[in-house]
């Protein structure tokens, strides 16, 4: 598996194109890809203090960042909290950051992972893949963009378990096959 950024990049699109929009796991994705406001970032720490480095620059820029251009920003991390365990720890400094930075109520921390597991799932629940990614990923996502959503949203509370149910009928087999690219014939 490469880890040159626009590798990195293309298998984070192809998930959000495939699993989080192609299966309508966020139904306010879809818009913010098409418009192509959302910033990727590839990191190249390896380390949690240079990740959290990236953090701040990364919530500070997206803070600066007018909207109609940049909505959200994907700091991936191919090479970093690659520990599923280590990286549900790290969700706790970042959430920390963003108070520090004086960003709460503006600016939060969203996050994905390979490994995701929800508390009381056994790992290969198929429900778990709602937030599982290709990659280790910090979501920042703009506060005021959330609650518009969920304003203008009808069900809101019922898509974490629209989702689970979702995958779980997929299945472990139906979510692999999606990362299957076509064959030629």
């Amino acid at each position: 598996m490469s880890l040159e950024p626009q590798d990195v990049v293309a298998r984070t699109r192809r998930w959000l194109e495939r699993a989080v929009i192609g299966l309508n796991l966020c139904p306010f994705a879809g818009s913010v890809y098409r418009q192509d406001r959302i910033r990727y970032v590839v990191s190249n720490a390896s380390d949690e203090a240079a990740v959290l480095g990236e953090l701040v620059t990364e919530l500070r820029r997206l803070h600066e960042a007018d909207s109609a251009s940049v909505e959200t920003t994907l700091l991936i991390l191919p090479a970093a909290l690659v520990d599923f365990l280590d990286f549900n720890d790290f969700l706790a400094v970042a959430e920390s950051v963003v108070a520090k930075l004086g960003l709460e109520g503006e600016l939060q921390v969203a996050s994905f992972h390979p490994g995701y597991r929800f508390a009381g799932t056994l790992p290969d629940d198929p429900g778990n893949a709602t937030n599982r990614s290709p990659y280790p990923t910090l979501h920042l996502l703009r506060e005021r963009s959330i609650s518009r959503a969920v304003d203008a949203y009808v069900g809101i509370e019922e898509i974490g378990e629209r989702n689970a149910e979702t995958l779980r009928r997929l299945g472990n087999e139906g979510w692999a096959r999606l990362w299957q690219e076509p064959t030629k014939d």
